[in-house]
């Protein structure tokens, strides 16, 4: 790779000429000037991205901070972050991803060693703590998720609340009346996780309003994690026939479980997923589902970021309608078994 040492001898200048045309901290000839920036040309000479910053008083960096718990799933997190990344590559922009949990100390971290241009955040709290730190960092953020309280910052993210609905309307016109909700993990729940919160709020008050009997319970991951979710929810809502499934990790163990205890899908339970379409269409029988999607939502907020860092107007609250696909794990049931 070329030095700015070659493209000072290719141009016939001193190495710090060459960083003065780069960071524009000093007048430089229009002559010289054109001769540094031809060699740089013809050298293919990539500046450092700090030269670039002082010349531009841009980074060219956008912060991706998506923590990776133990209860978040990961793969459904990089289907995020890929769409990210995609986005903000078009608009000639880095994604610098931030996986630890730091709190506001790690966003201010990065915020004032003026690394990133605009910080993106995922994994949102109901009364997240981060809040408060991002109105007073320069650079402009935008969420994946809806707090209850995002006064002044950007939130896009899909219609969690609006999906439930959708679930059990889909389900209640297929005549069931007893259906139960496999959730996220308890810590999920415990750290009041935005889209795990809007979800089931979403679901009770459609519960409510299609007078429809039904029982939610979190799910832990894993085989022993379902059985114990199943058996909650069986002992306290008899005669359940179908299910939404809020948990992508628990779709496969439980089409297992209902395998392996004579329960088929959709004859006996019918199911609807709230997950990607990959996963949904990856099952042993094709779930009917509510698509997460990762690429509409991490493109829109590289979209909104990017018009916040040129001075243009935002809607600061976009949630996305969801939006169903049947497959071929619900049925109709009859009158005698509602």
């Amino acid at each position: 790779m070329p030095t700015i040492n070659d493209v000072a001898k290719a141009a016939g200048v001193s190495p710090s000429t060459v960083s003065y045309v780069l960071s524009g901290r000093r007048p430089i000839s229009a002559e010289t000037r054109a001769r540094v920036q031809a060699a740089i040309a013809e050298l293919g000479f990539h500046p450092h991205a700090g030269a670039r910053a002082l010349a531009s008083s841009k980074t060219n960096v956008i912060a991706l901070v998506a923590p990776l718990r133990v209860d978040v799933n990961v793969p459904v997190i990089m289907q995020f972050a890929t769409a990210v990344v995609t986005a903000a590559r078009s608009y000639n922009h880095d994604v610098l991803l931030l996986t630890k949990d730091e709190g506001t100390a790690g966003l201010e971290r990065v915020a004032h060693s003026t690394m990133v241009d605009a910080l993106i955040l995922m994994d949102l709290e109901r009364d997240d703590l981060r809040i408060p730190a991002l109105r007073r960092l320069k650079q402009p953020s935008v969420l994946i998720g809806l707090p209850q309280d995002h006064t002044g910052i950007a939130c896009v993210d899909l219609d969690f609340a609006a999906a439930a609905r959708e679930a059990l309307t889909h389900l209640a016109g297929h005549g069931h009346r007893k259906i139960g909700l496999v959730g996220p993990s308890p810590a999920v729940y415990k750290r009041q996780t935005t889209y795990a919160d809007r979800f089931l709020t979403g679901f009770l008050e459609a519960s409510a309003e299609l007078s429809l009997r039904t029982m939610a319970h979190p799910c832990e991951p894993g085989t022993e994690g379902v059985r114990s979710c199943m058996a909650d929810l069986d002992a306290e809502l008899d005669g359940i026939t179908a299910l939404v499934v809020h948990n992508e990790e628990a779709l496969r163990p439980l089409l297992d479980l209902l395998h392996a205890t004579g329960r088929r899908v959709p004859d006996d339970v019918s199911i609807v997923a709230v997950c990607p379409r990959d996963v949904a269409t990856a099952m042993p029988i094709q779930l009917t589902s509510i698509d997460i999607p990762a690429h509409d939502v991490g493109t829109l907020a590289v979209e909104t970021a990017m018009r916040l860092l040129d001075g243009r107007r935002v809607e600061y609250t976009r949630l996305l309608a969801p939006s169903l696909v049947e497959r071929d794990s619900c049925r109709e049931i009859s009158t005698s078994h509602r």
